[in-house]
């Protein structure tokens, strides 16, 4: 799988870009939000339209959930391999929006592969058959009040199904829509600062 790995301090972060990004895209966020971190950052190995993306969607916002699953565990497969080989420790997801999903479907599939999450912009990707065992793992989720990609309450229920499967959950609305801003990172540093003190 192609990717961009800093060495660094754990835990880990595994930056998951969205539509149309690559490998790159998070590296300086990473930097701002965890600064001397171990960084992992994997391209997408589907491809939309000429944009790599980490699985197929038939619509927006509809999901091709077999491609789902078999890339989730592609990706988590790879993530174990280059834990082991770069001795990461406790890795935590970051990811933006298709990227923020797939990491979604990490904690929901791959249950103890992270021990937490920033989801910037997430959705609900899959509900599986059987609920994960999510205790000692945080999650932030920040969401846009006035995101036109992500509905509010497919938001709430995407806090529900984590807090229910047992993760410590932050749940941030920002007055803002899909798109990132530097708030965003501001409180996810603050946020890796508090939960997981250095």
């Amino acid at each position: 799988m192609l990717h961009v790995f800093h060495p660094g301090t754990s835990p880990a972060l595994l930056l998951l870009h969205g539509t149309g990004g690559d490998e790159n895209d998070l590296i300086p966020i990473g930097q701002i939000l965890r600064p001397g971190a171990a960084l992992l950052s994997p391209r997408g190995q589907v491809l939309e339209n000429g944009q790599p993306r980490f699985f197929r969607r038939l619509a927006p916002g509809v999901f091709d959930e077999d491609d789902l699953i078999r890339r989730t565990h592609e990706l988590a497969d790879f993530v174990e391999d280059q834990s082991a080989r770069q001795h990461l420790g406790n890795i935590i997801a970051v990811g933006y929006s298709n990227g923020a999903n797939i990491a979604t479907s990490l904690l929901l599939l791959r249950p103890g592969l992270l021990s937490g999450a920033v989801l910037f912009r997430a959705m609900v990707p899959l509900e599986p058959a059987q609920p994960p065992q999510l205790g000692g793992v945080t999650v932030l989720l920040l969401a846009g009040r006035r995101d036109a990609m992500i509905a509010q309450d497919s938001t709430q229920r995407l806090a529900a199904l984590l807090s229910q499967a047992g993760a410590k959950l932050s749940l941030v609305w920002r007055d803002s829509g899909h798109e990132l801003t530097g708030e965003d990172f501001t409180l996810a540093r603050d946020w890796l600062a508090r939960d997981f003190p250095a």
